[in-house]
């Protein structure tokens, strides 16, 4: 389990406790072994992209430890330990976290400007201890684009079961020319045919220039509906009766464990998409949705300052 940035702190400090310039890096492959990560631990980011979330917690520990005096940056991409750092090893703690670190004078001050930015009076510290300082700024953003994202999902999915069948064929071929399928609109809506069972079925091109065709088919079920194997089983006879080797199958609910499983024995390829899915193609790809606010995160640009 990959520890908060807080946990961090006091191995952190103890990783370079022998007074040299450590890397940064190497200070990540350290803590990485102590804590004994695994390779997909190590590479786990966050839902929204981004550094990898071990490193990004490496980095607010950092952060949190120069603040207090405790580390100092005697160049770029590297730090070390300080006599104040030094002394606070000296005094055997169990751990070293927030509420210690706010017992240091000049750390409490930067704390305190930073959660009352405005200067509106001191702080109360019992109020604004909790939860969210376990987590750093990132996995705070990351914690409400998962909230807000789940919820559009749930609306998304609510909307499509209120509209027709047309509504339907016509979302499944935005979305399929959105993600670079079927050359155009006009040509990707002739190239679907109309079933008229409350789903689609159809051929659409894999690229513009039409080098290969993908069958299609779409259903739109209600919730607590799921697609079992002899549905996937119906769509490879399909296929094979096209003399087609590439489909999709989507649906607006969930498939079985044994339709998830089923793999052909020819060389047919069967992509499942289902209504959870089906969503988060349509929120990627701006189909159904838009983008109400956007937010850039920055970081220093450390080449400008040392350019001449």
């Amino acid at each position: 389990m990959i520890p908060n940035y807080q946990k961090l702190m006091l191995p952190f400090l103890k990783t370079i406790a022998n007074g040299r310039e450590f890397s940064f890096r190497s200070i990540i492959e350290s803590l990485g072994r102590q804590f004994n990560l695994t390779d997909k631990e190590l590479l786990e980011r966050y839902p929204n992209g981004g550094h990898p979330v071990f490193d990004n917690r490496v980095g607010w520990c950092r952060l949190h430890l120069k603040r207090a005096g405790l580390i100092s940056a005697p160049r770029r991409g590297y730090v070390q330990i300080t006599d104040q750092g030094e002394t606070v090893l000296l005094d055997n703690l169990a751990e070293i976290d927030v509420n210690y670190l706010k017992t240091i004078p000049a750390y409490l001050e930067l704390y305190n400007r930073d959660r009352n930015p405005k200067d509106e009076g001191p702080v109360d510290l019992s109020q604004v201890v909790g939860k969210s300082d376990l987590d750093t700024p990132e996995e705070r953003l990351s914690q409400a684009y998962l909230e807000i994202n789940n919820e559009l999902n749930e609306e998304i999915l609510n909307k499509v079961f209120e509209q027709s069948a047309l509504f339907f064929e016509r979302l499944v071929v935005d979305l399929l020319v959105n993600m670079g399928y079927g050359g155009s609109f006009r040509d990707a809506g002739q190239a679907i045919g109309k079933t008229g069972d409350e789903g689609i079925d159809g051929t659409i091109k894999e690229d513009k220039l039409g080098l290969d065709t993908i069958y299609i088919q779409a259903k739109r079920w209600k919730p607590g509906t799921t697609v079992g194997r002899p549905e996937i089983q119906k769509f490879v006879g399909a296929l094979a009766g096209q003399g087609a080797k590439k489909g999709i199958f989507i649906t607006t609910s969930s498939f079985t464990k044994d339709a998830l499983s089923y793999v052909p024995r020819n060389e047919t390829k069967i992509v499942l998409i289902d209504g959870v899915q089906l969503t988060q193609l349509m929120i990627d790809y701006n189909v159904g949705c838009t983008v109400q606010q956007k937010y850039e995160i920055k970081k220093i640009d450390l080449d400008y300052f040392e350019a001449e």
